[in-house]
């Protein structure tokens, strides 16, 4: 099988804007190796044969199908709670970082972007809660809960009660 995005010297036409006469001339694209440059070159620095790099590419393009096929297997067998809660645990902790509850509060708060991810868990936690257990709902509600009030209190202007990020979803949090 041929790799169709393999470099074959030829692709497509260069357009060079002319003032002369509002025209559009056109002039196909020269080839590197036309012009004597190849930049695939093995140890010794000898030029590699095409067949060899077209061979190499070829046994990587399959080696990364393989595991891009492996990977869809893997993701069939995990259950559709893991997924939820691991997607929420990830909007949980960025949003923490984001509020200012990380290592570096000074370069890392950005209460914009907080906003987003807050918004974006309640949403997620409010929508999944019937589908996944309640043992899992309530911790993820707690943190939720946890960083919304970690955004009220490094807000300089708070919300109004029932207004902040993701009390759309979850009712006021206190």
């Amino acid at each position: 099988m041929h790799d169709p995005v393999a470099w074959n010297g030829k692709r497509g036409w260069d357009v060079i804007h002319f003032p002369i006469r509002y025209r559009t001339h056109r002039r196909p694209q020269q080839s590197i190796r036309e012009n004597g440059v190849d930049t695939i070159r093995d140890q010794d620095g000898d030029q590699t044969s095409a067949t060899a790099v077209d061979a190499e590419r070829q046994a990587r393009w399959e080696e990364q199908e393989r595991a891009a096929a492996s990977a869809s297997r893997d993701i069939a067998d995990v259950p559709a709670v893991e997924v939820i809660t691991t997607a929420a645990v990830h909007l949980m902790s960025a949003a923490a970082v984001k509020v200012g509850l990380a290592d570096d509060p000074e370069t890392q708060t950005d209460l914009d972007e907080a906003r987003k991810l807050i918004n974006a868990l309640a949403g997620l936690i409010t929508a999944g809660a019937p589908e996944i257990s309640d043992m899992h709902a309530r911790s993820l509600r707690d943190g939720l809960r946890s960083v919304q009030l970690a955004f009220r209190e490094a807000s300089v202007i708070p919300d109004p009660i029932g207004k902040g990020p993701g009390e759309k979803w979850t009712g006021p949090v206190t």
